[in-house]
């Protein structure tokens, strides 16, 4: 990702895979290949296939079709969870003699596109020392510095999401003072507590106690916090007994495409029996916690303990 506008500067390619578990970093990717690509007319040139429209042969005409009063034509290729050996073969054909004027960007969160040869945009989450190297840079550019307690923290709100820890950063870059201190950190920037959740359910879905206690002693240990991970798994057992397609269960869900891509690959990790038998665990606990037969922060480490031991 942090090549990619300086690669489209050079030369706009073919094809381009994205692929990593900092899902926000996909539509940023997708937004530096248009303005790259200058669409005109979008609702001509711009083409979007995911599970709810997906067919083989409509993505390969798309890709074959001229562009409309625009010198490119933009086709994505949004989270799809399977693909057919007959389009695998069609879009290998396809890639090795495409069309000029048609840019693939394909959203390969779920990692079914390895056959593709295609510029590769990676979205994962970057290792702390880059990351840390990373925003002391950004500071220092914009003529701040930055303590490590408050680097830390700032890292720890935004669970190590670079594209979460750049939107704080601009409030604190432009905060007064040149130095920016934990008390900065506390009192300008969000604590992302459903990404949180994320993790704390990644650590649960890998059995690593030790992460997951980690990071519920990072969380806050409040009602709001409960209600988070009850809704999450809650999502997460839907999501997996359900054959609808992201986008139309982030509307039925009411929540963000990106909170459904990311619990169905949680999901994964889990079978359907545990996910209801997580499900009915946590209606127990919100029962004895509303009923005052447990304390919130107990509650909590009981769930941690009783997920992992499912």
């Amino acid at each position: 990702m942090k090549t990619l506008e300086g690669r489209l500067a050079k030369k706009i390619a073919q094809c381009y895979v994205v692929s990593g578990e900092d899902i926000l970093l996909y539509d940023r990717a997708l937004s530096l290949i248009k303005t790259a690509c200058k669409l005109e007319l979008e609702e001509f040139n711009f083409l979007k296939f995911d599970d709810d429209n997906f067919k083989a042969d409509a993505v390969i005409d798309a890709l074959e079709t001229l562009p409309i009063g625009s010198e490119k034509k933009l086709i994505l290729l949004k989270n799809l969870t399977k693909v057919s050996e007959d389009f695998k073969k069609k879009l290998t054909a396809y890639l090795k003699s495409p069309e000029p004027s048609s840019v693939l960007v394909i959203f390969d969160f779920h990692n079914i596109f390895n056959f593709v040869i295609g510029e590769k945009v990676s979205a994962k989450r970057l290792d702390e020392t880059t990351l840390y190297g990373l925003i002391k840079s950004e500071v220092e550019e914009a003529g701040k510095v930055i303590d490590n307690d408050a680097l830390k923290l700032l890292m720890e709100y935004c669970c190590d999401y670079y594209s979460l820890i750049e939107n704080e950063l601009e409030k604190l870059k432009n905060a007064g003072g040149v130095a920016i201190t934990k008390k900065d950190v506390e009192n300008l920037a969000i604590k992302e507590t459903e990404f949180s959740v994320f993790e704390l359910t990644e650590a649960l879905s890998k059995r690593d106690v030790n992460r997951a206690v980690e990071l519920l002693s990072l969380m806050e240990k409040d009602t709001k916090t409960f209600t988070l991970i009850l809704n999450h798994f809650r999502r997460m057992f839907f999501i997996a007994i359900s054959k609808e397609s992201d986008a139309e269960l982030s509307k039925l869900l009411s929540v963000k495409e990106f909170a459904v891509t990311k619990a169905r690959a949680l999901a994964r990790n889990f079978s359907k029996i545990q996910l209801k038998n997580i499900y009915e665990l946590l209606a127990d606990v919100d029962f004895y916690i509303k009923n005052g037969q447990m304390q919130i922060e107990n509650a909590l480490y009981y769930l941690v303990f009783g997920i992992i031991f499912c």
